[in-house]
Formats: structure tokens, sequence, C-alpha cells
């Protein structure tokens, strides 16, 4: 079992007596199913449905003052602590960047028998293993808790991109993607079936159109990897972009029908002239309208 701190995440706590449905009426997941030990992701999206900021949440026990711990890229926490404050009005809530007190650690490859506090599961892969808020003094301690090796940040990103969750400001542009472009509504960030929300109408008909043309798609590399934002071309025609990539495995956000056109033709796709490979072609198709279970 392997645990990585993640210094690029950082921590914003949401409290007061009606923190919970101030988030649901702003975020895509749906905080009435949060509770202690369990944990969701989501996004704060824009009103023309482009994502904000994505995250990971859940609700804090009681005995560490209740409320609710978003872990977010650590970049964007006082960004989102401000927006959140801009959304507040009259609502009785406080919100607080913990950044700098508390941190992430990312734990896979393996059970844990014991849990420390402040740990759930992460919700868009069983292969993602587990996160655990934790100050980042005490990551090998918490390591040794539950009998995982400390590992390197950057053994927990090769994972990341070989399961295929797609990460903000390398797969996609904050404030230019949709949530199906990132693949949230297979990823379990989407709940279709709540009430309203900042974006939801755009995404809402997004589902049901199926009008997505884009998707982050996981794709091979036989060879070195294209830079970040590498133009991905079928022959002259521009088919996507190129995000992360590590130990031959990469993600990138492709125009679906493009490359579909491309493979049925047997065109190779090349990355700042560097050949990458579809992964699994069926993830260009359109899949069946979902909700978060």
């Amino acid at each position: 079992m392997k645990a990585a701190f993640l210094p690029d995440r950082g921590v914003v706590k949401v409290t007061g007596e009606t923190a919970r449905d101030f988030l649901n009426g702003l975020i895509t997941t749906d905080t009435a199913r949060l509770q202690p030990g369990s944990g969701r992701f989501g996004a704060l999206l824009t009103p023309q449905g482009k994502i904000i900021v994505d995250f990971l949440i859940t609700e804090a026990p009681s005995g560490h003052g209740g409320g609710f711990l978003i872990d977010c890229p650590k970049v964007l926490a006082q960004a989102l602590t401000d927006k959140l404050s801009f959304y507040r009005l009259r609502a009785k809530v406080g919100i607080e960047n913990l950044s700098d007190s508390l941190g992430v650690l990312a734990v896979w490859d393996g059970d844990v028998a014991l849990k420390p506090d402040l740990t759930f599961a992460d919700p868009r892969n069983t292969r993602l293993g587990l996160r655990i808020l934790v100050p980042a003094a005490l990551a090998q301690k918490a390591a040794d808790l539950i009998g995982a090796e400390l590992v390197d940040s950057s053994a927990y990103e090769a994972h990341r991109i070989a399961v295929g969750a797609p990460r903000g400001g390398l797969d996609f542009i904050y404030g230019d993607a949709f949530p199906h472009e990132t693949n949230m509504d297979r990823l379990s960030g989407v709940d279709f079936d709540k009430g309203c929300y900042v974006g939801q109408e755009v995404v809402s008909r997004m589902q049901h159109r199926g009008t997505a043309r884009t998707r982050t798609v996981r794709v091979l590399l036989d060879g070195p990897a294209p830079e970040p934002g590498s133009a991905i071309t079928a022959g002259d025609k521009s088919v996507g972009t190129m995000g992360s990539a590590a130990d031959h495995h990469g993600l990138a956000l492709i125009r679906i029908d493009r490359a579909s056109e491309a493979l049925e033709a047997g065109a190779p796709l090349t990355a700042g002239g560097l050949s990458i490979r579809i992964a699994e072609p069926d993830e260009l198709r359109t899949t069946p309208r979902q909700t978060v279970a």
C-alpha cells in the first residue's frame, strides 16, 4: 500500500447551521448524501456551466467541529473561499481556507484496517483509494498508522493518470471546460436528480441531449510524452489537446467525432510530433444517462 502527501491540494472548510443547504444550492453534487467518513466529487460552476473549481468534499465529524471540508487545488483554495463568500449573502455559514494547516494524503493499492479521522474513499474510482485530511507534518505518522509506504507525490500522479482521473490546470483549463468534457458525469461528480445549482441548466441540457462533443480520454505513449497543451492531430486535422502523462500513459481532451473519424480511417494520432494511441476507443462513444449513486 502506498501513500503520498499531495502538495498541490488545499482544504476549505464551510460551517454553520445552514451549511449543507447553502452548498447544495451551489455545487454539482448532493450534500444531503454526505456524512462523516464519506466523500463526494463535485464542482462549482459558472452560470454558463463551466468549471470554476472541482473538488472532493466530506463532512467533518463533531469532534472536528462539524461542517464540510473541501479537498481542492491549493492554488484555487482562496479563490474558492472568496467565491463561496460572495454567494453567502445572509446565509448563516462560515467559510475558511485551512490550506496552511491542513492538507491531503492519498492512499492506494491496499486495504486500511484502521482509518484515521477525516478519512474517506475517493468517490471517482475505487482504484484511487482513500483521502486523509492531515497536516503535512503528520503525513509520515498517518502513513505509519495505516501501514503504508510514504512515497513521492509523483507516484500518485502516475497512478491518477493511469486510472484516468483528469486534473484541472493540466488536463483541462478551469473556466473553459464543461463537466462532461472532464468526465465528471462518469466519475460520480454530477447528481442529475438533485435540485438546482449554479450552471445546472446547461449541464442538464448537455446530459439529456447528448451534446458533449469533447471528452477526456486515456492515451498510450510508445515513446517520450508530448508536452501538456500540445495539439493532437490526425493528418492535418486537429482532434484535441494533450494533457498530463507519466509511465507511457496519458490523458487527452479529444473531439470525439473527429477522433472517431480518424480511427475509422486508420489515420495515426500525433501530439507535438510524437505518436499517441487511444487506450480504449469505446471511451469515445456516448454513454447512456447516468445519475450519482
